[in-house]
């Protein structure tokens, strides 16, 4: 039995009941859907309104929740993460300038008779100083957690140096739709009238829709925002899969969608609008209609403008959502590609090929919120997640976290990126450009201790300096 505001635990058949099933964390569906007897119903499936028997059909293991965490986990085994230019280049630096250093104080005084050994060991010691990799050791991770730091203050959550140096060879960035580039939350988008007041309209529809909890239902109500006398609310009968018959101040209202109408023998305007539509009729003749849908973030509008800017070559959208839904929000953000009514191991096989489609030294971004994003988000190069509405299993499996949930932030994190990049490849040329300048001067005899302390401290202190600015950000401008 599974009650109304609980989760289906297990894949099943509804042997008794009807009820309406929140899957976006699922599927990513924005709506709703409605479900009865002899349906198969998903476990993580959340039931919104009526109780309902379900036979189980999977055990846990092969249930759709227990695929999703198996993704996760394999998708993760498979990352590759980049190596430490410093760890690489201390393995062979280090013994390298000690063998110098060591040659350099042992054998000069054979060959050059007229020098004393005391003058070329000074010199060893000077070169030993210069060559201390402090510089490199200390400002270029201070250069990443400068960027990190940088990114905490902007609300972007970075969890690791690799992730931020990974970001700024961004190439692809694919988007999940519900939650991340919506609001995930329904509207009233429209009203459309016949022979009435829209006011009046809405008041009818919110009237209607008093005793309902569907989500439809309580959009209406938001919109209509003032008190329902349900007095004057009688006769109240939901019609499963039509809509709902009622008679308000004594008068027969229908409101629901084309079956309700056709059934009824209603001459109504059909819609070719995109979103959930509400046709409604009093006392058998056509008033109007009402059109909701999740609305798209208005922090999403210049986000491909952005990334194009930034030199992102591909944008793309997967949702688990209608085509029609799908398309129209592609279209609006200008997206290079939209796949719609996908299943989460069908968000991984078009990942998988997308991957394909990069450069060796490219990156896939994945941005996402909901469970059913969370192997995608593992399996990508990068996957972010939108951490104020997302789900504890996407934060999970994600390498940066957006905690406002405004896409606007991933140009941000990709500018970010390329700014730290930049400071630690400027600390890394110029401190070794003066330690090989300085270690040539004091192995020939050019250059005192004095200089040798300068061409290390010195230079630790101007790259420590150079990494600071990472601590000073500033956030893109949102572009129409």
């Amino acid at each position: 039995i599974v009650k109304p505001g609980e989760k289906i635990p297990l894949d099943g058949v509804i042997i008794e009941g009807t009820t309406m099933l929140d899957t976006k964390a699922l599927t990513g569906e924005s709506v709703p859907v409605e479900v009865k007897k002899d349906d198969e119903v998903l476990s993580g499936s959340i039931n919104e309104s009526g109780k309902i028997l379900v036979r189980v059909s999977k055990e846990y293991g092969e249930s759709t929740v227990s695929k999703i965490l198996d993704l996760v986990e394999n998708a993760s085994s498979k990352k590759s993460k980049s190596e430490n230019f410093i760890t690489k280049f201390a393995k062979y630096y280090t013994p390298t300038v000690v063998i110098i250093a060591v040659i350099l104080a042992i054998v000069p005084p054979f060959i050059f008779k007229e020098t004393s050994f005391t003058e070329w060991f000074y010199r060893a010691l000077s070169f030993l100083v210069v060559s201390c990799p402090c510089a490199l050791v200390i400002s270029i991770p201070l250069s990443f957690f400068g960027g990190i730091g940088g990114a905490s203050k902007m609300g972007i959550l970075i969890k690791g140096s690799n992730y931020l140096e990974a970001l700024a060879s961004t190439e692809i960035a694919v988007f999940d739709k519900t939650g991340t580039l919506t609001k995930g939350v329904f509207e009233v988008q429209k009203i459309e009238t016949n022979n009435i007041d829209k006011d009046e309209l809405l008041e009818i529809a919110a009237y209607a829709e008093n005793y309902s909890n569907h989500p439809i239902a309580k959009s209406i109500k938001t919109a209509y925002k003032k008190e329902i006398d349900t007095n004057r609310i009688k006769n109240i009968k939901e019609i499963s899969g039509h809509g709902i018959s009622v008679t308000i101040d004594d008068k027969n209202v229908l409101i629901g969608n084309e079956k309700l109408m056709e059934e009824n023998k209603i001459q109504y305007t059909k819609s070719e609008d995109i979103g959930t539509i509400l046709y409604i009729a009093v006392n058998k003749e056509y008033k109007g209609l009402i059109i909701i849908s999740d609305e798209i973030k208005e922090d999403s509008l210049g986000l491909v403008k952005n990334l194009k800017n930034l030199g992102v070559k591909k944008t793309v959208m997967l949702t688990g959502d209608k085509k029609t839904v799908g398309e129209d929000v592609g279209e609006k953000l200008r997206l290079d590609e939209v796949y719609t009514e996908l299943l989460p191991d069908g968000k991984v096989e078009k990942v998988k090929k997308l991957m394909q489609e990069k450069t060796e030294k490219g990156k896939l971004v994945f941005v996402g919120d909901g469970i059913n994003d969370s192997p995608v988000l593992a399996m990508s190069d990068i996957g972010i997640a939108m951490g104020a509405l997302g789900s504890d299993a996407a934060i999970e499996a994600a390498d940066v976290v957006i905690m406002t949930d405004e896409p606007s932030k991933i140009g941000d994190a990709i500018s970010l990126s390329r700014k730290t990049m930049k400071i630690v490849k400027e600390n890394i040329v110029f401190a070794i450009a003066i330690k090989i300048l300085f270690l040539v001067l004091t192995a020939i005899g050019l250059s005192t201790m004095w200089e040798a302390v300068f061409a290390d401290v010195g230079v630790s202190i101007i790259a420590i300096i150079n990494a600071l600015r990472m601590l000073k950000v500033k956030k893109l401008k949102i572009l129409t």
